[in-house]
């Protein structure tokens, strides 16, 4: 049977106030009576209830997380920087998969409000407009981490894609590169959409254009990376930005397999930098995003929010490198 704050109470011949005191921390407590009562609670094996404890101080300390796709290590390493401070902060999570699905994260999105969440948090992933409004309805404050809105309006934490789609075109170029492919995701995030549109400015700060059959979209998975390769090797660009490493590593494969020379033939550049870069040979050359920080960052911001704590800007821009590895001259 699950043992009550009753029975910690009775057993320790003092009233109920008395257990919620302590299990809460109230230092209102006399020590003898803290040391009795706790020695009950491990006695009897007690786990107070969160959910009660919630409706008493309005408060689950827990925050509701989605994640486009768990099994990606891109969004796995965001997970752990979040982990990490949410634990430091003394919040539990409970983690969604959308499956990288709108209609998906809507239904998760209120499924988490009717479990009485602190606050919810987006690891990367596409807002449209009808979660958007969702968001700036809530009843919780909402961080986004990896992704933005397009007006950014909801609180996020990021890299400036532009600017280091700029700097990785711009590099490509000046290593003889002149016909680009781009490799993108299903759903036009954000973040994809700004290097997208950084790299068809930059070419054409160069007199040189992005052309419609080379821009490929799928799943951010080693086997669309492969399947995009197929889709446009007939073209025969020499460069190729892609969004994902995994899809970089199944292009890195496809033009071995079809005899290209990396990165002679072609130079191929990937924006996550998981740990999956220097598993591939030839290197992956990548822009390397702080997973860990974007995580960490955007699980601080929310405790921020959740806390009414002073926040100077809603819009977190974090700091990128970029690696030029095997995969480029």
């Amino acid at each position: 049977m699950t043992v009550t704050i009753y029975d910690v109470a009775r057993e320790a011949r003092v009233s109920m106030a008395t257990v919620s005191r302590v299990v809460n921390g109230n230092q209102n407590v006399k020590p003898e009576t803290r040391d009795k009562v706790n020695a009950v609670i491990k006695k009897l094996n007690y786990r107070p209830n969160a959910v009660a404890r919630g409706l008493a101080s309005k408060k689950t300390t827990t925050v509701g997380v989605i994640i486009p796709d768990i099994s990606n290590v891109y969004y796995s390493q965001l997970a752990r920087g979040l982990e990490d401070i949410a634990t430091m902060y003394k919040y539990h999570s409970i983690i969604s998969n959308s499956d990288n699905d709108l209609e998906k994260a809507k239904e998760i999105f209120n499924n988490l409000l009717s479990k009485q969440v602190d606050g919810i948090i987006f690891l990367g992933g596409t807002l449209d407009a009808e979660l958007e409004s969702l968001i700036e309805n809530s009843s919780v404050p909402v961080v986004v981490s990896g992704t933005s809105d397009d007006d950014n309006t909801v609180a996020s934490v990021n890299i400036d894609y532009k600017q280091a789609a700029e700097e990785v075109t711009n590099h490509l170029i000046n290593s003889g590169a002149k016909r680009f492919a781009f490799v993108g995701g299903n759903n036009s995030e954000k973040a994809e959409n700004d290097v997208l549109s950084s790299l068809r400015d930059t070419l054409a700060s160069h007199g040189l254009s992005l052309e419609d059959n080379l821009t490929f979209r799928g799943k951010e998975t080693y086997r669309d990376g492969i399947k995009a390769f197929e889709d446009i090797k007939a073209y025969q660009p020499d460069a190729i930005l892609s969004i994902s490493d995994e899809q970089a590593i199944g292009i890195v494969h496809a033009a071995e397999d079809a005899n290209i020379n990396i990165p002679s033939d072609l130079q191929i550049v990937s924006f996550n930098n998981t740990r999956l870069v220097e598993m591939v040979r030839p290197q992956l050359s990548s822009v390397i995003q702080p997973l860990y920080d974007i995580g960490a960052v955007g699980m601080r911001l929310l405790t921020k929010y959740m806390n009414n704590e002073t926040i100077e800007d809603s819009t977190v821009i974090l700091p990128y490198r970029i690696e030029y590895r095997g995969t480029t001259k």
